[in-house]
């Protein structure tokens, strides 16, 4: 059974060589039948691609949207492991992360505008 699977697999990439050696076409994209497989994916790109990425960032969007609307903050809680400064941030007041969010990120005195 195998040696005939091999068989058939040989033949076919036989045949396809052939075939390309007998055209002179080096590889399939510049074969005469593939002029306009370029407009093709064009079309594809601009009228699914395009859409669908768009659709998704509305969604997600919108998702965020009801989240933040309904979304609760925790109360600050000062557990002594957590946000432990052994030496400060080399930016700004050395407090405060790369990326620090005064709504989302706590300090290690609590949030900063719960004042």
């Amino acid at each position: 059974m195998a040696s005939n699977l091999l068989r058939v697999v040989r033949r076919q990439f036989s045949t396809t060589l052939l075939r390309r050696a007998e055209t002179g076409f080096e590889s399939s994209a510049t074969a005469p039948d593939a002029h306009g497989s370029a407009k093709t994916w064009k079309m594809l790109t601009f009228l699914l691609a395009v859409p669908g990425v768009l659709f998704c960032m509305v969604n997600a969007y919108k998702g965020e949207m009801e989240h933040k609307a309904h979304a609760h903050r925790e109360e600050f809680v000062a557990y002594p492991h957590l946000r432990i400064r052994n030496k400060p941030f080399f930016w700004g007041d050395g407090n405060h992360s790369l990326f620090h969010n005064s709504h989302n990120n706590a300090l290690p005195e609590g949030y900063e505008d719960e004042e």
